[in-house]
């Protein structure tokens, strides 16, 4: 049973995640303050972490770095674009605002959960031979380095991170601005228009297939 430390000293919001995760099958450990989560993390590895950022004493982004060995998603009630990539760039797996829906948040878990089973580690997504790094922005296709800019990357990591469902344009626009705040309506199908000659120049195919009036997934090879 995977176990989730829940950083928290807002006691309601604290009691609730307890509640709710509990409910989803999960052991959970709690941590009211930034140096009690430390201690904590001394006797113990959770699975994944929920990390709020205004916490008494050490603070949540001072916290991270003691986290970085673990998937973190921030729960934060700030909504700043700039300060959210920050904490993304600095090594949290995902950012989740305040008030959150229950159902999406328990999703989120379940995905950074699989992608470090599956990956080995909370830090890396695969996609047959695309591999993304979501500490660093890397990304590499058969081991050969591919240079994306900002929205590029965040178009691909929200795509790989839902590899068999097909993203649509709403959900894509509102899911990235987490990463990036300068893709709109009127630019979405150009940014991904240079992301796939750039997936197709490096590993000689289509990754990303466009499902026509409803959005966007990655494109598995067919090659027998």
């Amino acid at each position: 049973m995977k176990k989730i430390l829940v950083i928290e000293d807002d006691s309601h919001i604290g009691n609730m995640l307890e509640e709710l995760l509990t409910g989803a099958g999960y052991l959970v450990s709690r941590a009211y303050s930034g140096t009690e989560a430390v201690l904590v993390l001394s006797t113990e590895k959770p699975d994944l972490a929920l990390l709020d950022l205004m916490l008494p004493g050490l603070s949540g982004r001072d916290l991270l770095p003691s986290l970085s060995d673990i998937p973190v998603i921030v729960v934060s009630a700030k909504t700043d674009p700039a300060g959210k990539a920050d904490l993304l760039l600095q090594g949290a797996a995902d950012y989740v605002t305040k008030p959150f829906d229950n159902g999406e948040l328990l999703a989120r878990i379940a995905v950074q959960l699989r992608n470090a089973r599956a990956g080995g580690t909370a830090h890396t997504l695969d996609f047959e031979d695309i591999t993304l790094r979501t500490d660093t922005h890397a990304v590499s296709v058969g081991g050969a380095a591919v240079k994306l800019t900002r929205t590029e990357y965040a178009i691909l990591k929200l795509l790989m991170q839902n590899p068999s469902q097909v993203v649509t344009k709403t959900i894509l626009l509102e899911k990235i601005s987490q990463d990036t705040p300068d893709c709109v309506e009127s630019s979405l199908r150009v940014h991904i228009s240079n992301l796939r000659k750039k997936l197709r120049s490096a590993g000689k195919r289509d990754y990303i297939e466009a499902v026509w009036g409803i959005g966007f997934k990655m494109a598995e090879n067919e090659t027998p």
